[in-house]
């Protein structure tokens, strides 16, 4: 349990090694989690809790996800450095953050425009230049842009995910929690490169579901 007084890189080495108990192993997984500062994209009234295996909420009812899911998603997508990956659901930026450190460029598509904005302004702070962003409806993809080597997806698809497999190229990953309950299942599609798709159930998840369109802010 972290004390008072641990500084925030003992928090974040107790953290890496908690996740690779967890079965989150990949060295290039852990070293981008291990260099990106999860306190940087967490509201002030949570910021000590930064460093916690746990999700935590932010702004428009949304949530930074727990390091673990994290780890295990961005672990699942097997990511190569010159992988093209389409993001949905951009959040705080935590995750698009982590898969900027692992591939060549990350499309990133956010039905919130204050959510948008926020995370836009710490990928500045950053200095990341491989995250293009979109403010627009997460579920309908980044047709222009594709194909995408790899397809993350970090609210919950209902059914699965037909219109963002098809921008999947032949022999790519997707990764996604589906599911219309409070509790998903995270799934791995894979291309065989011939136009078959295997699935793989990786656990249970809980996220929020994914919706259509975009957001109305006040």
């Amino acid at each position: 349990m972290a004390q008072d007084d641990d500084t925030p890189q003992e928090r974040l080495a107790r953290l890496v090694l908690l996740l690779r108990s967890q079965g989150v192993t990949e060295p290039a997984v852990l070293n981008a989690i291990e260099s990106t500062p999860r306190d940087l994209f967490t509201p002030d009234l949570f910021r000590e809790r930064s460093w916690e295996d746990s999700a935590l909420p932010i702004a428009c009812g949304q949530t930074i996800s727990q390091p673990f899911i994290v780890g295990l998603m961005t672990q699942a997508l097997n990511l190569k450095p010159r992988s093209r990956v389409l993001e949905i659901g951009t959040g705080s930026g935590y995750q698009t953050t982590i898969l900027s450190k692992l591939a060549r460029l990350v499309y990133t598509v956010e039905r919130y425009r204050t959510l948008m904005s926020e995370a836009e302004a710490r990928f500045r702070t950053l200095g990341l230049t491989n995250i293009i962003t979109r403010f627009g409806d997460g579920g309908e993809g980044w047709r222009e842009q594709a194909p995408f080597d790899r397809i993350m997806v970090t609210a919950a698809a209902p059914d699965e995910p037909t219109a963002l497999l098809a921008q999947l190229k032949p022999s790519g990953i997707l990764v996604a929690p589906v599911g219309r309950g409070p509790v998903q299942s995270l799934k791995r599609y894979t291309g065989d490169g011939a136009g078959g798709i295997t699935v793989e159930e990786l656990t249970e998840v809980r996220f929020v579901p994914l919706l259509d369109g975009v957001a109305k802010e006040l």
